[in-house]
């Protein structure tokens, strides 16, 4: 692992991270994973595209997939040819698993139980022009249906759903608790992680001040902008106590720099283009299915769907792809002791925004979430051209216009987040 050097100022040498620790005698590890679950199971998929894979690489894929994917609700219909044919739109549940097993010691060598600690819902609109991540808080306490292993049950957080029952009961809970149909779904490990990170060659992430953490492994000297890959890149998506109030809802907002600038880089750097790139991950997703680094559900192990998923995500806009965090508060009595309680307003409405497959808008206090992002002042003066983005030299639309133009957005207020194309950076704790 090499250290980690700001990309405004390389003068200064970063100490090596120390190694990843578990959060005291806690069985659930810092959520890590976010979007990197998202690039391990959708981004990944672009390696068929454009004949970049040759016969051999993309059998490989499909079967170690296959073998490997698992049984959920949706499972019951195939999906169809286009993706576009759903009613409404549709939506991916990507969730990270904290499980020990297979990880070499990563996060800790106590098995403890295996827990869904990330867990990402994305929709994308039925007209595939936007799209919204929302993360919902690990604990944030809701009902769990009857699963394989247990249940029904109240008064659990959301991260023991895996342990009831795998992903197939992490998404009935999920579907439970939003009332949305879940097509597919997604599972991915601290392995998982490290080797897409690496694939990707690393992601820019801005920080605002120094950060310490040696809960999570973290440390980053000063200011800057900074290549984050492999171990350093888990131990930031992990960092609790090093970033904004020291919360879990605090975590989520600074792992959102992270997302922002990881979609920005693969629209922007020819990811999806080059056939290098391509194939470089394709066989790193091969070696993670094949590990169990990777799993998906049955009905998105499919190289047909998996493609057209990958098109439809590189089509979207940036400003168009809205990352949001699931409302919710702490130091309620009762079950939500110690948990993180919805909050039922706010997030009724932003549910219904989905269900009604509008794009999502977030009001002027959206940033300010638990002191832990601010808007980037080194950020380009003019944002890189998407290449989803309308063609300058066309005629203008005004926004909400036009035969190509979809819905007018819904701002749903007192919801967190920001927008991909939004240049963010995570704040040091206390800061």
């Amino acid at each position: 692992m090499t250290d980690q050097q700001p990309l405004r100022d390389r003068s200064s040498q970063a100490r090596r991270p120390a190694a990843i620790a578990r959060h005291g005698k806690q069985k659930t590890s810092a959520a890590w994973k976010t979007v990197l679950g998202l690039l391990g199971g959708v981004l990944v998929v672009v390696l068929v595209s454009g004949g970049a894979v040759g016969g051999v690489v993309a059998w490989q894929f499909t079967h170690n997939i296959q073998d490997n994917s698992v049984a959920i609700g949706a499972d019951t219909a195939p999906p169809p040819p286009n993706l576009a044919e759903y009613e409404g739109g549709f939506n991916l549940l990507v969730v990270g698993s904290d499980t020990r097993e297979g990880q070499g010691g990563i996060g800790g060598r106590d098995p403890g139980s295996t827990l869904n600690d990330v867990n990402i819902l994305l929709h994308v609109a039925q007209d595939q022009k936007s799209a919204t991540l929302v993360s919902i808080p690990r604990d944030m306490v809701m009902p769990m249906p009857r699963c394989e292993r247990g249940g029904p049950a109240s008064g659990l957080p959301l991260n023991n759903a895996y342990s009831y029952g795998g992903l197939a009961c992490v998404v009935a809970t999920v579907e439970n608790f939003t009332g949305l149909t879940i097509q597919f779904a997604a599972l991915t490990t601290f392995r998982g992680v490290i080797s897409m990170s690496n694939a990707v060659g690393g992601v820019d992430v801005c920080i605002a001040g120094p950060i310490d953490d040696p809960r999570a492994g973290l440390y980053i000297p000063e200011a800057g902008t900074y290549n984050l890959q492999g171990e350093q890149a888990l131990a930031f998506l992990r960092s609790r106590h090093g970033v904004g109030d020291g919360s879990d809802l605090g975590r989520i907002s600074s792992q959102q720099v992270y997302l922002s600038s990881l979609v920005r880089k693969i629209k922007a750097d020819g990811t999806l283009t080059d056939p290098t790139k391509l194939f470089s991950i394709a066989q790193t997703a091969i070696s993670l299915t094949g590990s169990n680094n990777i799993v998906l559900s049955q009905n998105l192990a499919s190289l047909d769907t998996l493609v057209s998923l990958a098109m439809v995500l590189k089509n979207i806009p940036l400003e168009n792809i809205t990352m949001v965090q699931y409302p919710g508060t702490t130091g309620q009595p009762g079950i939500y002791a110690g948990k993180v309680a919805p909050l039922k307003a706010q997030g009724n409405a932003l549910i219904a925004a989905i269900k009604a497959d509008q794009p999502i808008a977030l009001d002027d206090q959206a940033l300010a979430s638990h002191g832990a992002t601010e808007l980037d002042p080194n950020a380009p003066a003019e944002t890189p051209q998407d290449p989803a983005a309308p063609d300058p030299s066309s005629s203008p639309t005004l926004p909400g216009t036009g035969e190509d133009a979809g819905p007018d957005p819904v701002v749903v207020s007192g919801v967190k987040g920001q927008s991909a194309a939004q240049y963010t950076c995570s704040k040091p704790f206390g800061t």
